[in-house]
């Protein structure tokens, strides 16, 4: 028996158990407004990079949920569900509503500039191995809530590529996200740049210069649209 958790633009995801685990099953359905023939396509190409991207991941010490079982006919994958875990974006907001202050001035926040300089961490262990998430948000990064630990999910747009344009639109998306969601501390953007250079030693000098281009350019698109 699964249950039906939540559902979003490309996706379905359900509860249940699988050979008396508990598991989260993702199921990728069909999109009526497309093609039969591209949708098929589509889907079993963001199938193929979600679990590619997982096990890729997880070669170089990246905490991500293990897969269990993918059912290839119903485009579904059966996978480890973490428990007691929360997204980045979940915590940001709890420490910030838990600390009671209205002043969110750098270094007022040690615990966030510690999580910002984490995710940094981990988004450049993948751009080192040349690894593309194409989905960095703070929703698609979890929190285990006892230990800290980071946890990556949502590979579907992910691909191998020793591209530092597509590293920085990586970064872009994520910063976006930060932005959009907690504008009240733009500062803790910087953490993650510190924490990116640490463990990017490969190219993250070039990849930042990149970011900027891209951030002028999505500045130029918004003056434009």
């Amino acid at each position: 028996m699964f249950d039906l958790v939540s559902q979003g633009a490309e996706a379905r995801l359900y509860a249940g158990e699988y050979e008396g685990r508990p598991v989260i099953v993702k199921e990728r359905f069909r999109k009526a407004y497309r093609h039969q023939d591209l949708d098929d396509r589509l889907t079993k190409e963001r199938l193929k990079a979600e679990l590619r991207g997982i096990q890729r991941a997880k070669a170089i010490g990246i905490r991500t949920p293990t897969v269990y079982f993918v059912d290839v006919k119903k485009n579904s994958i059966y996978m480890e569900r973490v428990e007691d875990v929360e997204t980045v974006n979940t915590t940001i907001g709890k420490l910030l509503q838990e600390s009671g202050k209205c002043d969110y001035s750098k270094h007022k926040f040690p615990q966030l500039e510690v999580l910002g300089h984490e995710v940094g961490k981990i988004v450049g262990k993948l751009h080192q191995a040349d690894i593309i998430h194409g989905d960095l948000t703070t929703s698609n990064i979890l929190v285990k809530i006892n230990s800290n630990e980071l946890i990556l999910i949502d590979f579907g747009l992910s691909h191998m590529e020793d591209c530092v344009e597509d590293k920085g639109v990586d970064l872009y998306v994520l910063e976006r996200a930060l932005a959009s969601t907690h504008s009240n501390i733009p500062w803790i953007f910087e953490h993650v740049l510190d924490g990116y250079k640490q463990t990017n030693s490969k190219d993250g000098i070039q990849v930042l210069k990149k970011l900027d281009e891209v951030r002028l350019r999505g500045r130029k698109r918004t003056m434009v649209g």
